[in-house]
């Protein structure tokens, strides 16, 4: 599945039934999922243009294979055409066509020339080392081994990323994440259940295109795909501040598309862009099909998200006067302690504070206006009746 190098990607692309407009296109889309400027669309063209493909070994651990699920529903570029173009997959487990030792050989020998991207899906199993095995080594062996001489790793899933479900109490199998693992190694970590396969496209993009990894926030994830609340971006969010919930599933709000929060939504603690860019090509989202969010690109989001059809504690719904500030806030707190440590969150901290000293400031002027009025009123009729008694 190597991709033939020393030809530039427009040409391999177009070989592949991809035209110029089709590669100028995609570019200009990637630069803007990217958040950056539109007119560094021609830089990233060029960029990929001129790139060798990049050596990729992707390995599978305790994992449901959603994240490869999601990376072969890829919409555009398509995983056939980031396997001829962008990348060379060297090893993967799922649709590699080599087996048994061909495929090991093909790791290994990636392995040995360096300069390799890590992917990994699925948490390692630390508390019973013997529960998942390739080749008749453990994942944490395959992965010690794999990162040697590697560029980067990039943790597609929250399984990877942050021991997911199988890391959730009581955590029989000792689930860790990655880093738990490895380390001296540039790490992303594109976190949710599955991972968006376009996040994916896009973080490879800017890594050949600037040769490093887009800027990341306090939990090593891109700040382009994680650096906005889905509450804050969410197609429901204006119901939510006009007071409009949907209070069951099948209700008359439920069906007209009103806030799902009371449902359980966890979109006011969630960093994603989930709104924006979507899944199965584009189409659709949970909420946007009538789920709430769980919170799935937290971290330990099934045990600190959950029950996850009743929302969080403490947090009321009437009175709209900074709600969604608040409510961020709130659940930060009566969640994960590291929630707090987010950029994001740190930045909603200091507007609400602000805001608040604001309204404070603007209520003592009130009553010393007030109070001010009233010692004057009273001063005037004083003097009223003062004039009065000279006068008799």
């Amino acid at each position: 599945m190597t991709s033939e190098s020393g030809r530039p990607l427009s040409v391999r692309l177009a070989g592949a039934g991809v035209d110029r407009r089709s590669f100028l296109k995609f570019c200009a889309g990637i630069t803007a999922t990217l958040a950056l400027p539109a007119q560094l669309a021609p830089r990233v063209a060029y960029a990929l243009d001129q790139a060798d493909p990049l050596p990729v070994i992707w390995l599978e651990f305790q994992d449901c294979a959603g994240d490869t699920e999601a990376f072969l529903r890829s919409r555009n570029p398509t995983v056939g055409d980031l396997i001829l173009g962008m990348i060379s997959l060297d090893y993967h487990e799922t649709v590699m066509s080599a087996a048994g030792e061909a495929a090991e050989k093909a790791r290994d020998d990636t392995v040995a020339r360096g300069g390799h991207l890590v992917v990994v899906e699925g948490s390692i199993p630390l508390g019973i080392p013997g529960s998942c095995t390739v080749g008749g080594q453990s994942a944490e062996n395959i992965l010690r081994d794999a990162v040697r001489g590697a560029a980067g790793i990039i943790n597609v899933g929250t399984c990877a990323a942050f021991g997911g479900i199988p890391a959730a109490g009581p955590n029989p199998t000792g689930a860790v994440r990655v880093e738990d693992v490895v380390g001296g190694v540039p790490v992303v970590n594109l976190t949710g259940c599955p991972v968006n396969a376009d996040n994916l496209t896009a973080t490879i993009v800017h890594y050949l295109t600037f040769g490093e990894f887009p800027e990341l926030d306090g939990f090593s994830r891109p700040r382009f795909a994680y650096g906005e609340r889905i509450h804050d971006t969410c197609q429901r969010r204006g119901h939510f501040d006009a007071g409009q919930f949907a209070e069951k599933w099948g209700d008359e709000g439920h069906r007209n598309g009103w806030c799902l929060y009371r449902l359980g939504c966890k979109g006011p603690s969630t960093f994603h862009n989930c709104p924006s860019v979507r899944f199965n090509g584009g189409t659709s989202w949970p909420v946007a099909a009538g789920h709430g969010c769980v919170g799935c690109s937290e971290p330990g989001f099934w045990d600190n998200m959950s029950p996850f059809y009743d929302r969080l504690p403490h947090v009321a719904t009437s009175g709209f006067d900074l709600t969604a500030d608040q409510i961020g806030i709130g659940v930060l707190a009566a969640t994960a302690t590291g929630f707090a440590s987010h950029g994001v969150g740190k930045v909603v901290q200091h507007k609400v504070a602000a805001r608040r000293e604001k309204k404070a400031a603007a209520e003592l002027a009130e009553r010393a206006d007030s109070e001010e009025e009233t010692e004057n009123g009273s001063a005037s009729a004083g003097a009223g009746g003062e004039e009065t008694g000279e006068t008799r």
